[in-house]
């Protein structure tokens, strides 16, 4: 046998742990000498091709142990990866016995393995021969934290590191090891075959292992081990043969038919591996390729839809335009009298060549151009209700699949588009009288500044604004608990230094709205903050009754101008109270599980009321059945501060969320409307009421930037907006206070003029030129 007498037996090392020298060797030799003397042993003399980090493999941070490898409970038998770690130990043994050296710890803690499972034999404090048993177990736990990481770490493995390396040194020793016989190189044969076993049978739990471990002792293999590997099994039950004459040599084990059993190498394997991926990679490609490809045909698709909607829409707009001509009415020439399109355009001759008109004016025209790509959404928005419209009324099947809604940016999916329903030109009119309207006028002027003998008093918000019914006074009230009114024409023609009130009322608390009565030119109606509700005569300076049902401050109020005896109150006890001016009671109530900060009657009638909450959603009831509104809108996501009508079957809202959201009464689906025609969004509004007024489509309201912003109906941007100017009232400059903001606003009845004021009680007198 070969290698049998123990004077061959070294230890072998290349990790520089502990020395891989011959034991009669000199201890003290230096460390470049060492690897001289492993290079002489391994038959290396080339300093290029084994240098010493080769041989003196210290543990990287990706490195692993071999024996936490095999012990890994998620580990699959992969026979290449398992083939290619054991040929590597194979390869490392069979060196050191080619120069006379028995390997004593062929054991998978006496090897780490890197990437690519390329495998390094280290003699760590737990492999070294030297030193007692009871030692040894110290000394494999000292050398475990080395390999396979902190103790901290190893408390959660499921193999417990130290237990293992204790149990490991009796599964590789070989029987004749057990009866005290030399060590010799059929000893290392036996530890391989132990190791091949780990190697292709995992187990799951340390119970099993040591189960298994026993049983291969006398070289029986587990089922599956001999129904899933039988050519490994067969090899390994060869390599323990319990008698070392029946075990292979290293040079019998090279040759043998299992060794060089045909095998892709790691490189082949790496370059699979490599061409696999590399060909996923071009079908991901191939397949983000082909997505992109759909959806821009896709776009392709609605662009060609889109240009045919345009075209059959320019048709209809010159059809109506030669009609207009025939008939004597010019509608470019109008519009452009009108000021509608741009300033300055009065002197343009009609017999101008009407293209370059156009031309010119669009260009010109920068608000147009700066919105243009909102105007386009918007104009996409009517048509898709026109038609979405048509098709309800003919109630023709086939058109609903040319009605695909319009995506968030507002673009249009409106396909084949040549069906009659869509071209009877019902979008125009509603469309041109939103687009000339949002272009008629370029500015908010200053007609009139409204200067007060109490302007410095730091209680002078004005908390809400309103006019008469004929537009000749305004009334405006606060916290400093007075209405005054104000003639408006006085104030707008006088350029006094104060302007009086023609008449002035005083109230007990804080005031929080006030409303005209439409048929009584002289009544008026206002709420506190003590939750009373009071009507006033204005001509006699008078209280004349008094309601005392809200629990809590009243927000708002609204006077039916259908039944001008009908009164209406929002209040923070959550209720809406009707109130009978005549009677000077309650009529009717209808409670609310939030507060109530707004209330409107629409203008046409008293049978019904809408109103907004503090839980983010406006109501509309039909007063008739007030137990269940009739539609609840659902779209803000903060307090609703105003509602007002804009028409019979359209309101708006505010919201201290920065938006104001236009409502379609008609588009209710089983009394919840949550699709809203626009959310007006331009002015800031988050924590206090800035006011709301509606006039001839005009939206105004104020904004926390002290500034007024209008808006029309047609579309989702400001038209025009006036900042107020803060003036110090000492040294009569400029100055910036971000505390200020716009607190009330009102149109005064359908012109183009408006009153505002702020939260200092500075009021101004508005008009769009």
């Amino acid at each position: 046998m070969e290698g049998s007498s123990e004077s061959n037996s070294r230890g072998l090392n290349t990790s520089g742990v502990s020395e891989f020298l011959p034991a009669e060797r000199d201890r003290s030799k230096s460390f470049l000498s060492h690897i001289g003397y492993v290079r002489s042993l391994l038959g290396s003399h080339k300093e290029d091709t084994l240098r010493a980090d080769d041989i003196v493999r210290a543990l990287k941070c990706e490195d692993v142990s071999l024996r936490q490898w095999l012990d890994n409970p998620e580990r699959s038998v992969d026979a290449f990866e398992c083939f290619h770690v054991f040929r590597q130990i194979v390869e490392i043994v069979n060196a050191a016995h080619s120069q006379g050296v028995v390997v004593h710890n062929v054991r998978p803690s006496c090897f780490v393995m890197s990437s690519f499972n390329r495998v390094s034999f280290i003699e760590s404090a737990s492999c070294s021969d030297s030193g007692s048993d009871e030692e040894r177990p110290k000394e494999t736990m000292k050398k475990s934290q080395e390999v396979g990481g902190s103790s901290k770490e190893e408390e959660f493995q499921p193999f417990p590191m130290k237990e293992i390396l204790a149990m490991e040194m009796s599964w590789y020793t070989s029987p004749e090891e057990d009866t005290g016989c030399a060590n010799a190189y059929a000893s290392d044969v036996y530890r391989l075959g132990v190791l091949l076993f780990e190697l292709f049978c995992p187990v799951s739990s340390r119970e099993e292992k040591s189960r298994t471990m026993s049983s291969l002792r006398h070289r029986v293999l587990p089922p599956q081990i001999l129904l899933n590997w039988p050519k490994e099994a067969s090899f390994c039950l060869w390599l323990l043969h319990p008698e070392p004459s029946y075990r292979p040599s290293m040079s019998e084990l090279l040759k043998s038919e299992f060794i060089n059993e045909p095998r892709e190498s790691l490189e082949e394997r790496e370059a699979a591996i490599e061409l696999r991926e590399r060909i996923e990679e071009q079908e991901l490609l191939l397949e983000f390729l082909f997505l992109i490809q759909q959806r821009k045909q896709e776009t392709a698709d609605k662009l060609k839809d889109t240009v045919s909607l345009l075209s059959s829409d320019i048709d209809q707009v010159l059809k109506r335009q030669l009609s207009l001509k025939q008939k004597g009415n010019d509608v470019f020439s109008f519009l452009v009298s009108r000021k509608r399109i741009r300033q300055g355009a009065e002197g343009v001759e009609a017999e101008e060549n009407e293209d370059d008109a156009l031309d010119s004016t669009l260009l010109e025209s920068s608000r147009l151009m700066i919105n243009f790509k909102k105007l386009e959404s918007v104009f996409f928005a009517t048509r898709y209700r026109q038609i979405k419209a048509s098709a309800s009324a003919s109630n023709d099947k086939p058109l609903a699949r040319y009605y695909s809604a319009l995506s968030s940016d507002g673009k249009s999916s409106v396909s084949n588009l040549t069906q009659p329903d869509s071209r009877q030109g019902g979008w125009i009119d509603p469309f041109l009288e939103g687009l000339c309207k949002y272009l008629t006028f370029s500015k908010l002027r200053v007609k009139a500044d409204l200067k007060q003998g109490d302007l410095l008093n730091s209680a002078n918000l004005v908390c809400a604004i309103g006019f008469d019914r004929d537009g000749e006074l305004f009334a405006t009230a606060g916290v400093n608990k007075k209405i005054k009114i104000f003639e408006c024409e006085s104030i707008i023609n006088d350029g006094r230094d104060i302007h009086y009130p023609v008449v002035e009322l005083a109230s007990r608390s804080k005031l929080s709205g006030i409303c005209w009565n439409n048929y009584i030119k002289s009544q008026i109606a206002s709420s506190n903050f003590e939750g009373v509700v009071q009507v006033w005569d204005v001509a006699r300076g008078q209280l004349v009754t008094e309601m005392k049902e809200h629990e809590k401050r009243v927000w708002s109020i609204d006077i039916s101008t259908a039944d001008p005896t009908l009164l209406a109150s929002g209040s923070d006890d959550g209720s809406v109270k009707l109130w009978s001016i005549n009677q000077g009671v309650s009529i009717g109530t209808i409670k609310t599980k939030a507060n109530v900060c707004c209330v409107q009657f629409p203008s046409d009638s008293g049978r019904s009321l809408a109103f907004g909450s503090a839980d983010h959603r406006v109501y509309y009831y039909d007063l008739r059945n007030p137990k269940l509104p009739l539609c609840t809108m659902i779209g803000h996501t903060k307090t609703v501060s105003y509602v007002r009508f804009v028409d019979s079957s359209t309101l708006v809202s505010s919201s201290t969320d920065n938006t104001l959201k236009l409502w379609d009464l008609s588009m209710s689906v089983s009394g919840v409307n949550e699709a809203p025609v626009h959310s007006f969004m331009g002015h800031t509004n988050l924590k206090n009421f800035v006011g709301l007024s509606v006039s001839d489509g005009y939206l105004a309201t104020g904004s926390e930037t002290n500034e007024v912003y209008v808006y029309h109906k047609a579309f989702p941007m400001p038209v025009l907006s006036y900042k107020f100017k803060t003036v110090d009232p000492v040294s009569g400059l400029e100055v910036e206070d971000a505390s200020q903001f716009i607190s009330s606003v009102c149109w005064r009845g359908q012109s183009s003029t408006l009153v505002a004021a702020n939260s200092t009680g500075n009021i101004k007198i508005l008009e769009m030129v």
